[in-house]
């Protein structure tokens, strides 16, 4: 499957069908002819063996945000790798992109559409996730969801498939692996939340295969889905946001058929110069080649050509804040002599990152300094987007332990189900309720 992004009308929006005010529509036309020209290019391929049928992959290089607005085009790709049965990567690629798009602010600029980005996707997964547990209880699925506006890559991910970037010569990693064996962070925030995490016990006391989660031996410890295994389980992504130099890149996105037998660099080599479709077919037969196919094996390749000759587009100004706005990514840094408004707009050199946050917390994720904060309406759930009144609403906050100036009658508020999510995800959920049937 090879696609090349354009402007094509019909992609997914955050709907509202209010009159748009003139000066707007002015706006949006200058933005448009502005930047019409300054999106690269984008070829995507895909290539697929199945052993299970669970992997599932959502390829869309032309949506737009505002519905004939080219200047609002953005592109997503996703790979969702389900176990336990299929529903939950079905329900996830049917549903994701329109949970994120109805968690952004509508009518937001570019600039504010990209910082606005992170806490959107943390809702809308675990919106999403929420609402596949009134569907289903066994099912649950690994995501990979990348979107790609101009040359900002934002990357959103639980379970252990990859997404990587290789531009420049240098690989940089877009998502990170949720399983127990990676991270002892996760062991312990499962356990303090209720799980049991261990290796499978055999005749003799023996310990063997990876740390999983009991009851139901789930490795991973974040999902959606998965509500048999415990709500511990959480679908709060890493979200990473990153601006690629006018050189461009490649994206792999792989399922861990891919992974677990191949590394970021052999999977780059063996299909460089290749397309992305063929690139993709030689990185799955690759690994099905090395060790069998043990596993569905899934890669999504995306080649983002920018032209030399065309000003890239002005990194989103960065905002201070938990997690906001770092640059480890950074090869060289600026001259001193630049001035900041320079550096905002000059045309990098270097791979930057924006963003980039992985705390399981709802408290801090849904959380955000100013600008930002401001961007999102106060009496709407943070999580499902249903208007509350102002008694209704729920602090984030509640119930938080964390030192210093917190103020729990502010926002952002959840609606009572969402934050009867927020505390089955802590553990606090289990907890109380045990204390009521014990009374």
């Amino acid at each position: 499957m090879s696609s090349r992004s354009g402007s094509v009308g019909g992609g997914s929006s955050a709907g509202g069908g209010a009159a748009v005010p003139l000066a707007v529509l002015l706006r949006r036309e200058v933005a448009s002819e502005r930047t019409a020209s300054e999106r690269p290019e984008l070829h995507a391929g895909l290539f697929s063996q199945a052993k299970k049928g669970e992997d599932f992959t959502f390829l869309k290089p032309d949506c737009e945000r505002l519905p004939g607005v080219p200047s609002s085009s953005f592109s997503a790709f996703g790979l969702f790798d389900g176990h336990n049965g299929n529903g939950a990567a079905i329900y996830t690629k049917e549903n994701l992109l329109n949970n994120i798009l109805s968690a952004v602010p509508a009518d937001l600029n570019r600039e504010d559409w990209l910082a606005a980005l992170p806490r959107s996707l943390v809702a809308a997964f675990v919106k999403t996730d929420k609402d596949f547990m009134t569907k289903a209880r066994s099912s649950g699925t690994t995501v990979t969801f990348v979107l790609i506006d101009g040359l900002v890559i934002t990357v959103a991910s639980v379970g252990d498939s990859r997404c990587v970037l290789e531009a420049e010569g240098s690989i940089y990693h877009l998502s990170s692996d949720h399983r127990f064996d990676a991270s002892k962070e996760e062991v312990d925030r499962v356990t303090e939340s209720g799980g049991d995490v261990g290796r499978l016990n055999v005749v003799g006391g023996a310990e063997i295969g990876p740390l999983r989660c009991w009851p139901g031996g789930l490795c991973l410890s974040r999902s959606i889905g998965d509500q048999d295994v415990g709500q511990f389980i959480v679908p709060v992504p890493l979200v990473k946001q990153v601006k690629l130099s006018t050189a461009g890149g490649r994206l792999i996105i792989a399922s861990d058929g891919v992974w677990d037998v191949l590394s970021p660099e052999v999977a780059f080599n063996c299909s460089r110069e290749l397309p992305p479709e063929p690139a993709a077919e030689q990185i799955v037969k690759t690994a099905v080649q090395s060790k069998g196919l043990r596993d569905d094996t899934t890669c999504i390749v995306v080649d983002i050509i920018a032209e030399k000759n065309n000003s890239s587009m002005p990194l989103p100004k960065k905002q201070p804040g938990i997690g906001v706005f770092k640059n480890m990514f950074c090869k060289k840094k600026s001259p001193d002599s630049s001035s900041h408004a320079d550096r905002e707009y000059m045309d990098p050199d270097i791979v930057e990152e924006i963003f980039e946050d992985g705390c399981a917390l709802l408290s801090r994720r849904l959380d955000s300094e100013y600008p930002v904060r401001n961007m999102f309406k106060l009496f709407i759930c943070a999580i499902c987007q249903v208007e509350l009144k102002p008694n209704q609403g729920i602090s984030v906050h509640e119930d938080s332990s964390q030192p210093g100036s917190l103020r729990r009658w502010d926002g952002p508020f959840l609606c009572q189900s969402c934050q009867e999510k927020k505390e089955a995800m802590e553990g606090k959920r289990r907890s109380r309720d045990s204390s009521k049937n014990s009374e």
